[in-house]
């Protein structure tokens, strides 16, 4: 944990397509200089939010120069700086402006009141596990972090892909499914939830292996340790399927490419303020209610 008088200087980006994104910034800059600490952007965030500090021309420049970084948008955003600074040391703030927002810890509506609390030492900082995709596309060999997620999934063509699962050089099985998502404890509340698949404590120390609508009924989305390595080969020639992090495409995949993928040996850092809790967020996000709630 970071003490309290090491955060004196704070790098401020995030989505300038956000409607409310200017504005925040502009306020986060402000509540930063009167607290007597340093507000720090990169250059594309000092462009569109109109700010004259000091600007780094990326996120990972920008974490090196910083003890707080505060990201203002969705978890997109989150999981781009994320990957951005993969490795890097300084903590990660998340304010939401954009939906759902599992990441981002807190509603733009706070900003103030959270600003305070981390003056005040009020936080904690958990470190995140990245996973690491790595092998051969279509002849390219690829290196790819992701924080939430990886997936081969079919291309456009409505028809089922063929993928062979191993784990550990153990053969897991065959799926004839639209694609198989490879979530890490973080990613297990984004798209493998949409999918049927668990919900996982972000501390597990786990991988969970979702299929996207199998053909075989039986197909449950799969625990296996975070230790493990698991391959994956596509069998079927067509349709293409295609590999992405966190949702963004990286390359199409042909028959007979295998994908490895295991614990990256970077990580990330995520400040969550005090009284918050990743069961609180579930009840609130989620819209859970019960007797006790």
């Amino acid at each position: 944990m970071k003490k309290l008088a090491e955060i004196k200087r704070i790098g401020l980006l995030g989505n300038f397509e956000k409607p409310a994104f200017r504005g925040l910034v502009r306020k986060a800059a402000q509540l930063i200089s009167r607290s007597g600490r340093i507000p720090l952007t990169d250059t594309v965030t000092a462009q569109f939010a109109g700010l004259k500090l000091p600007a780094s021309p990326d996120a990972a420049m920008l974490s090196r120069q910083t003890d707080l970084l505060l990201v203002f948008g969705g978890d997109g955003t989150m999981l781009r700086v994320a990957r951005e600074i993969a490795g890097s040391r300084t903590p990660i703030l998340g304010i939401n402006i954009g939906g759902l927002g599992f990441l981002t810890a807190v509603p733009s509506s706070e900003l103030a009141p959270a600003l305070n609390h981390v003056w005040r030492g009020e936080f904690s900082i958990e470190r995140r596990a990245l996973i690491l995709a790595t092998g051969r596309c279509s002849g390219h060999f690829i290196r790819q972090n992701a924080l939430n997620d990886l997936v081969i999934s079919r291309g456009p063509t409505p028809r089922l892909t063929q993928l062979e699962v191993t784990v550990d050089h153990h053969l897991l099985t065959r799926y004839r499914c639209d694609g198989l998502i490879v979530s890490s404890p973080t990613g297990s509340t984004a798209y493998s939830l949409a999918a049927g698949g668990a919900i996982v404590s972000p501390t597990a120390e786990v991988f969970a292996l979702t299929p996207i609508c199998p053909h075989t009924l039986s197909n449950r989305s799969v625990i296996v340790g975070l230790h493990s390595t698991i391959r994956v080969k596509v069998i079927s020639p067509k349709p293409a399927s295609v590999l992405s992090a966190d949702g963004q495409v990286i390359n199409e995949l042909s028959a007979g490419d295998v994908i490895t993928i295991r614990r990256s040996e970077k990580t990330v850092r995520l400040m969550h303020l005090a009284g918050t809790s990743f069961f609180e967020t579930l009840r609130r996000k989620l819209h859970w209610r019960g007797a006790s709630v």
